[in-house]
Formats: C-alpha cells, structure tokens, sequence
C-alpha cells in the first residue's frame, strides 16, 4: 500500500498539541485490530498532559510494554468500527463496530493472571502510553475489543470508558441497593458515578458540588440532592438526612487531600469510602479515625470488564448519555474548541466529543 497519511492529535509536550500529518498505523500485528475512529472524548487525563504534562506519557525512557517515548497521538475514549484484523483474531470480523477498553497489559505479571489487568506491573494507557484514537485510525489489542449492539448510538460509545470508571467505582463499593451514597464532585468521573450508583440500585444519591452548572448538571443525571460545601457543613447536612449517622457510601471524585477527608468523614460507622480521583500530592491522616470507627477505605482505578455493564445499560436506556455531551468537533478544532474550551469553560463542559476525519485512501490491508 502506498504510503498514506492522516491527521492526528500528536502531544509534543506541555501545551503544544499538534493536528498533524501521521503515516497510518501498520498492519495490525497478531491479536491485534485496526480501528476506523468514529468519535473520541476529551478526557482529563489528556487534558493533565496539556496543561502540566508530562504526567502520564514516558519521555526518559521507553514505555516497558509498548515501547513508545515522547512524542504522542492522544486519546483513548472512543469507539468506532474494525477496519483490519491481525492474524489469530478470532470473534470479531471487519466491519463490526466496537469500543475499546483502554487499559493494554501484559497478560503475563502476578496481576494480569488472577484477572486484575487494571493494576498489570506494564500497564500501559492507550493514547498516553501507546498511540490513540484522536486520529482516524488506531490499532489496539483486539482482547480489549467490545462489540456494539446493533443500533447503539454511534456517539455514545465514547462516553462507554467514563462511565466504565463510575461502573468500576460503584461495583468496588459492593451492593448499594437502597443505600444512600455521596459523591464528592460532579466533574466527568462524578456524574458518570452519579448514573451509574443509580443504575446499580442507590436508594438516595447526595451529591457534593460547588459549581452552578455541575450541580444543575448532578440534579439532570439522576442526583437526590447536591449540597454546596460553601453554603452549608456538607458532614452535618448528610448526617440531617440520614438519622444522624451518615452514608453508607462515598465515591471522592476529585482526587484532592481536602475532599479524601470529607469522603471519610460524611459515611457511618462501618461505612465503606471508594476513593477514584486521581491525587497530585501527598497528604496527613490520623488512620485511628479508621480504626475507632471500623469505616473502609478503597481504591478504584480505571475497569476491568466494566465496559460489558456499561453497553448493557446505555443499549437498555438504564444509562443516557446525551447530558454527558457538551460539545461535538472535528479534529482540526481539538485545541481551540477543545483542550482551550476546557481549560478556560471547565465548569460549563463536561464531555467534549471529538470526529476525526479519515483519510481518502482505504485503511484496510
């Protein structure tokens, strides 16, 4: 095949994100599939690595597992349709549309092999670790493959791998039914835990936010009540709506030493505090506030199998993606529209939702 070439979101480094000509992915290796990208989300990750990257991708040495330093296509949120197909793939044929679990491993380390691929000792993020999806093609192992059910809407399966890390978060936390939880922040990951504690069977779902627009928002997807921490003591209001004693569950959101604390401190004796924010810096905690009240503490990062719940649930109507959506543009307006609308528009944006165009030539090999 001739040598063919198509645009591309590259991450240089540290606010210098480029739509550039790229050569198109190779053939798929063995196990491995080829990508036409249908829509791909701005996540927050890629959103770090414009404004303070750095922080995921590898740029002193190459990545163990994938081999990839510096220079990176972002992207990883997205879902699309099978171009191409690597030798030994087997219960997927071109022309199938899939999504695609972010999470490549090695299938070989003590995690990988008692099923907790999440945590793999070489776990590599596609988009941050190895090349993405804000392109027109992206190859990726095919066991990370889900197919989509005839139907599905061609725009939700973007919003599949947020709502797989609220999925996640929420099956870490045990059964909820009836159970009145918190989430602390109604950012992306928040609201996306918000619909998926409802989902899951959340008696009450309260719901800690400063922001007018995400609070507007947190009430649209499925929240009891939200609660601004500047207008009220969010530890005694939840305690006013649950008999005096607290939550039964809290998700922290937000990944900040304050919030970790709130998240501990609005949940009953016993209680169980999922923690899912990614956290910047270290903090202090007196670990007796653990011991004398027996609460749990537990960390949830990323999915694993989650994206199966997930598709049920938006094919079924139990999940609806559309409130998610704050913005759908093409490639070319990444970073105008995109990486700056973010920075500059956070609290009036949650998910920004982007069509890559494909290139004139066929993709297939």
């Amino acid at each position: 095949m001739s040598a063919v070439t198509m645009k591309a979101a590259v991450w240089h480094g540290r606010g210098d994100i480029r739509v550039e000509e790229v050569p198109l992915p190779a053939a798929p290796p063995a196990g491995w599939a080829r990508i036409k990208v249908h829509w791909c989300g701005i996540c927050g990750s890629d959103l770090h690595e414009y404004v303070a990257g750095p922080v995921f991708i590898p740029v002193n040495e190459p990545h163990p597992l994938t081999g990839l330093k510096g220079q990176c296509i972002l992207g990883h949120e997205f879902s699309g349709e099978i171009v191409a197909l690597g030798d030994g793939v087997t219960g997927f044929a071109v022309g199938d549309a899939v999504a695609a679990d972010a999470c490549q491993h090695c299938g070989t380390c003590y995690y990988c092999r008692k099923g907790l691929y999440n945590i793999c000792e070489k776990l590599a993020f596609t988009g941050l670790m190895n090349n993405g999806a804000f392109a027109s093609y992206v190859n990726v192992p095919a066991e990370l493959l889900y197919k989509l059910p005839p139907g599905f809407p061609t725009e939700a399966g973007a919003l599949i791998e947020p709502l797989a890390v609220g999925m996640h978060a929420v099956k870490k936390a045990g059964s909820i039914v009836g159970e009145t939880v918190v989430v602390v922040g109604a950012g992306t990951i928040g609201l996306c835990t918000i619909m998926c504690a409802r989902a899951a069977g959340a008696g009450r779902v309260i719901v800690l936010e400063m922001s007018a627009a995400r609070k507007r928002k947190a009430m649209e997807v499925g929240a009891t009540v939200v609660l601004d921490p500047k207008e009220c003591d969010p530890v005694a209001a939840v305690k006013a709506l649950t008999g005096g004693y607290g939550a039964d569950v809290s998700f922290e959101c937000i990944g900040h030493r304050s919030t970790a604390k709130l998240a501990l401190d609005v949940i009953r004796k016993a209680g169980k505090a999922v923690l899912v924010g990614i956290f910047e810096e270290p903090s202090e905690f007196n670990f007796f506030e653990i011991v004398a009240t027996e609460k749990q503490v537990i960390g949830s990062l990323a999915y694993n199998g989650e994206f199966a719940d997930v598709i049920r649930f938006i094919a079924d109507g139990r999940l609806d993606v559309q409130p998610l959506i704050t913005g759908r543009i093409g490639l070319d307006e990444i970073v105008s529209r995109g990486f700056e609308e973010l920075v500059h528009n956070k609290d009036r944006n949650v998910k920004i939702i982007v069509q890559p165009a494909a290139p004139a030539a066929a993709a297939a090999e």
